[in-house]
């Protein structure tokens, strides 16, 4: 019988449902924590999916704002867009990429602050890696500075990204400990 990827428990038929970006194959008391992804039945052929939320509103409801991702696949239908489509990833170093961009300016914590209209204990947070910026600060600290603190996309995101539904697991990717 197979398991819920999310609480492990045993049933009969798991839904395939779409949570903070990751398809799981989830029990119907799990289903609700996502977005349920539902097999298109047309002749085209499979890879194409049709999501709807737990609560029952169709997908093709949602607003078509961002469209012109995906504009220029083959096929007609394309994935829904989700939160997840929009989000930069801050890079992993971005403590040492404020302070060095700070200090080759000549500028203090302070004057910094100052220039941001930020409190200076916000920009000595930020330089120790205590706190990430919000996108509002973000966007200040990359105009003030003339720095990115987005990362590229790196080599092991392109491992996630396959046109191959259903043959990779969590297993696949997850190194253990031992």
């Amino acid at each position: 019988m197979p398991q819920c990827e999310m609480c492990g428990a045993e049933e009969a038929s798991l839904t395939t449902t779409k949570v903070e970006g990751a398809e799981l194959e989830l029990c119907s008391s799990c289903t609700d924590f996502g977005t349920e992804v539902r097999d298109e039945s047309t002749s085209s052929g499979g890879g194409k999916y049709s999501t709807s939320s737990s609560t029952g509103k169709s997908s093709s409801s949602s607003g078509s704002s961002g469209s012109s991702s995906g504009s220029g696949s083959a096929g007609g239908s394309t994935r829904p867009r989700d939160m997840f489509d929009d989000m930069d990833e801050i890079a992993t170093d971005y403590d040492e990429r404020i302070r060095e961009a700070r200090e080759s300016r000549g500028l203090s914590q302070e004057e910094l602050a100052d220039q941001l209209n930020e409190k200076a204990s916000l920009i000595r947070k930020l330089e120790r890696g205590d706190t990430l910026p919000t996108d509002e600060v973000q966007r200040k600290l990359e105009r003030e500075l003339d720095i990115s603190l987005v990362e590229g996309q790196s080599s092991d995101d392109a491992d996630w990204e396959t046109n191959d539904a259903g043959t990779m697991t969590l297993g696949d990717v997850v190194k253990r400990k031992d």
